[in-house]
């Protein structure tokens, strides 16, 4: 609903017009890019039109075919009419079903009507067209038209709104604050960006503190009104006179800007034994050539699977800092991951959300438990007040540069929530036991097993004696052997934590080989590890004398005689009791919380949930969160709110840096800030695990996939626990194939760098399906493996194992080999490729575009912002091509100076570059390419199917320029 101003000169129409997009929508900017046509958007067309003496409402449904220009278009709208009072009218239009985000009461206070006024006394009217819908005011009394929005048709998507009025020749306008523009507005090429942002020295032209998107137009003797469009989202308002004089606005949720070096190439392995075999990871990159940006770790890093902690003994503080320094010293970054579920256990991490009261709690006000990787879990309730605070503080204490772990982005996973404890979870100790969890960690070594190229001394081998430990023991079902004893690498003391776990793989012989002290008499003991949780101990004790440094492997042998007892204690962890206000208290009143009275364990209706009930395998559907909202509502909603809470705990500890948040379960409007595995609709920063997460690859299809990956916007490599590894340098062709795609990725790391900018300012999605350029190509339609890398690039990966050979389809445009340049003119058919070599990828200019590459790679983005670009030009069938180039700091969310680029070519060979020159890049255009061209330059080649042209020159790109080529 929207309301009017209380006080203004005239009339005043309050239009409110209610759009899903993000909550926290990403700021549409003045330089605005729009590339999707919203002129060919169909409109509605009313229906069910219902008047009375204070209104209207009406049916609106789609006109026609949707555009989907950037979201999807609702079919169903519903348009509300009230005359609140003499001057005074109401326009509220809505979806449907009622589930677009409105301004919530609480926050923005609706006026009522004044009970008086009816349409036929009001000075106000509203006439309508039913189709295509629009919908004008009139003044009563002067029968001038205030607002009308014939010009142009309604468009409402899921993440954009459009909505525009016409205005008088050379209006007065005002308002459309906060600004500090001229009072009256320019109605000329003029957008008022609104969008809220702590802006320092208030600059003229762009968006400040507030958020009043009202404006004033006074039409001299015949009054002044008011027009107020309720809408709490990002939006342009345009004001413009090209199409005759009118004023737009635009709102949406768009894409956040990621930091640059986030479209490097990372790499991460769950699994990893210890900082040694980190370490080994980016050295072997190194040595292999093979550009790598950040590097991640999973969970393996953490004390018994406990966030916010780090083992001793595999991830020591002092090995992680040191890591880190390589890393940074070596202009490369660091992530690890963080899990919401925190280990019901007593320490810092889990006592510190106890007194923040940040738990999810039980009818009773108990901590609610589940079973995650630390076993026994709490969960935090993203709704609590003191929920953010805790979060930041463990994240400022955890990830200091000073005292913790620096890393640079941050992994979220198991947020859907996750949660292994089967429904209803009445025991999760004993369950926790039962699945062992938390899991037993590696075995511990002394040192690295062997030299690591350029790190410190810390990292290289230390003097140690390797000890073969064998013993022959016939076990039951879920059964485990143990070498328990007295040095560091087999537990030592009373704690069986780094027991060290035997491998049965010729059992019943089980076997460990375990780095051990030299020259050192170790005395130790095998242990059974009983399914419930219990310890049998042999009860002899073997010693032994370890070897010189590095001496040969010695060899232990036994028998294991005892056999399992019927009974026997079990070792489990210390369980708490933590309280907190009863949940009655924690509930707050309001509105839109959920019907009472429901089943919010087993409704009626059952939704196709693969894990069974939807209580399953995750959070109690019946868990009531701060605030009165049921989990039962709010479930998918719980891993975006994890993110967004993650994301201020980023920002609090790197003020002014964009924070980047990669996660595994979203909400709709999530890409406004984070970073997906995979997605659809609006999630731009998405990418999969390259070569495979679980299972066995291979080296042709790791190939195929590292050339594939190469062009998504995210691009890691990563797999499971237990694999063979496939980082990239473990197989021959695949190295080569890593180092081709990722230094053609780099080359046009800008040239997706400004899709993806363009995406965060209009929505045009970044990667985009061939449907989608080529709407009215019916062959474009069912096209799933080829498409858009950006606006001019077209990409075909071979798909087919063991195949050299794919199929492209060609629509009617001309085309341009990337790597050969050879100009290829489509016929709507399709073109067989053949000996397509497993170290590349088909990649192809789309006719029109202009692509700006930088000259040369690079191992890192640090050096690659250092490099010039090249520009190519791929004319299009009439002659003519575009493109453009953004530049920014990469890493700032508030950026002092950035470039807008705009290339034009003219089929007579003329060159031009325009827009914004605000950043100094400090590098230049070297050469120009143009392709298909003619001969007129420094370098030219003429071949069976197309002519290119080169032309050396140096272009700095601190403004504008043209050149005819």
């Amino acid at each position: 609903m929207a309301t009017p101003l209380r006080r203004t000169l005239g009339a005043v129409l309050a239009v409110s017009s209610l759009v899903s997009a993000s909550p926290v929508p990403t700021l549409l900017s003045r330089q605005s890019n729009d590339t999707a046509d919203v002129s060919a958007c169909p409109g509605y067309k009313a229906g069910n039109v219902q008047t009375s003496d204070t209104g209207l409402t009406a049916s609106l449904s789609l006109a026609g075919t949707a555009c989907n220009a950037y979201g999807t278009d609702l079919t169903d709208l519903i348009l509300t009419v009230e005359y609140q009072a003499n001057q005074r009218l109401h326009v509220k239009i809505q979806d449907a079903a009622n589930q677009v985000y409105q301004v919530p009461s609480s926050v923005f206070d609706r006026p009522s009507s004044s009970g008086n006024c009816s349409a036929y006394s009001a000075d106000l009217i509203f006439n309508y067209i039913e189709s295509p819908f629009s919908f004008s005011v009139l003044r009563r009394s002067t029968n001038e038209t205030l607002f009308d929005t014939s010009a142009a048709s309604l468009v409402f998507e899921s993440q954009y709104l459009r909505l525009r009025t016409s205005l008088p020749a050379s209006p007065s306008l005002y308002g459309l604050g906060e600004h500090t523009d001229p009072f009256m507005l320019n109605t000329t090429n003029y957008t008022r960006t609104i969008w809220n942002r702590d802006a320092y020295l208030i600059p003229p032209g762009t968006n400040l503190y507030g958020d009043h998107p009202v404006y004033f137009d006074h039409r001299g003797a015949n009054g002044t009104h008011g027009v107020f469009l309720l809408n709490s989202n990002g939006m342009n308002i345009v004001i413009d006179d090209t199409a005759g004089q009118y004023l737009e606005y635009n709102t949406l949720g768009g894409s956040a800007m990621m930091p640059y070096w986030g479209f490097g190439f990372h790499q991460c392995r769950y699994g990893m034994q210890d900082v040694y075999e980190v370490a080994e990871v980016v050295a072997n990159y190194s040595l292999a050539n093979i550009p790598l940006e950040t590097m991640w770790t999973d969970i393996d890093y953490m004390y018994l699977r406990r966030v916010f902690t780090l083992d001793p003994d595999r991830f020591p503080l002092h090995l992680m800092q040191e890591l880190v320094t390589y890393l940074h010293d070596h202009q490369q970054h660091y992530v690890v991951m963080v899990d919401p579920a925190v280990a019901y256990q007593p320490y810092p991490g889990f006592q510190n959300g106890v007194d923040a009261d940040a738990f999810l709690k039980v009818s009773n006000g108990s901590i609610y438990k589940g079973v995650v990787w630390p076993g026994v879990t709490a969960f935090p309730d993203w709704f609590a007040p003191g929920t953010q605070s805790y979060w930041n503080n463990e994240f400022d204490t955890f990830f200091s540069p000073e005292t913790g772990v620096d890393i640079d982005a941050l992994w979220i996973d198991m947020n859907e929530a996750s949660n292994f404890c089967v429904f209803p979870c009445t025991d999760p100790e004993a369950q926790a036991t039962t699945m062992g969890d938390p899991p037993r960690p590696p075995a511990i070594r002394l040192g690295a097993p062997r030299p690591i190229p350029g790190f410190p001394a810390d990292f290289q081998p230390v003097c140690h004696a390797e000890v073969t430990f064998s013993v022959n023991a016939s076990t039951f079902f879920g059964e485990n052997i143990l070498l328990f004893g007295s040095a560091i690498t087999i537990g030592s003391g009373d704690d069986l934590t780094n027991a060290v776990t035997l491998g049965a793989n010729n059992y019943p012989i089980w076997s460990a080989t375990v780095d051990m002290p030299a020259n050192t008499t170790v005395t130790y003991q095998y242990v059974r590890a009983e399914p419930d949780g219990s310890y049998v101990f042999e009860a002899k004790n073997m010693t032994i004398t370890t070897g010189g440094c590095n001496s040969t492997s010695q060899t232990g042998k036994a028998n294991i005689t005892t056999s399992s007892p019927s009974t026997s204690s079990k070792v489990r962890r210390d369980t708490l009791t933590a309280h907190g206000a009863p949940l009655e208290k924690r509930q707050a009143a309001g509105d839109a919380i959920g019907l009472p009275g429901r089943d919010l364990i087993n409704p009626e209706y059952t939704i196709n949930n693969a894990a069974g009930g939807i209580s399953n395998k995750t959070l109690n559907t019946s868990l009531i969160h701060y605030g009165g909202y049921a989990q039962y509502d709010t479930h998918n909603l719980y891993g975006a709110m994890m993110s967004e809470t993650s994301r201020l705990a980023m920002l609090s500890r790197r003020p002014g840096l964009r924070p980047m948040v990669i996660t595994r379960s979203t909400f709709a409007g999530s890409g406004r800030q984070l970073l997906e595995f995979g997605a659809l609709f609006q999630v731009p920063m998405v990418g999969s695990d390259v070569c495979g997460y679980a299972g066995v690859t291979n080296e042709l299809l790791c190939a195929r996939w590292a050339t594939l990956g190469a062009f998504s916007p995210f691009y890691r490599n990563h797999e499971a626990s237990g694999e063979p590894p496939h980082e990239f340098y473990r197989y021959p062709i695949v190295a080569e194939a890593a180092r081709n795609a990722i230094a053609t990725r780099y080359q046009l790391l800008d040239y997706m760098y400004t899709a993806f900018y363009n995406q965060n300012q209009s929505g045009t999605p970044t990667v985009q399906p061939m449907f989608f350029v080529y709407p009215e190509d019916r062959n474009a339609n069912s096209l799933a493996y080829q498409y858009l890398y950006g606006p001019g690039i077209m990409l075909a990966p071979v798909t087919i194992e063991n195949s050299t050979t794919t199929d492209i389809y060609m629509p009617d445009d001309v085309f341009y080999d990337y790597y050969t340049h050879e100009t290829v003119r489509g016929h709507g058919a399709m073109v067989t490729l053949t000996d397509v070599a497993y170290t590349t990828i088909p990649l192809y200019y789309k006719g029109g575009s202009i692509v700006a590459l930088r000259a040369n790679s690079a191992n890192t983005t640090t050096e690659l912002r250092k490099q010039d670009f090249s520009i190519v030009i791929a004319p299009g069938l009439n002659g003519t091509a575009s493109g453009s180039l953004y530049l920014d700091d990469g890493v700032s969310i508030e950026q002092a100076a950035m470039s807008y680029i705009d290339f034009k070519y003219d089929a007579s060979g003329h060159f031009a570059m325009t827009g914004t020159f605000g950043y100094d890049a400090g590098v230049s255009i070297t050469s120009i390419t143009v392709l298909g061209g003619n001969s007129n330059s420094t370098a030219a080649s003429a071949g069976a199917y197309s002519k290119v042209a080169v032309k050396a020159m140096s272009i700095p790109l601190t403004g504008p320029r043209s050149v005819q080529l």
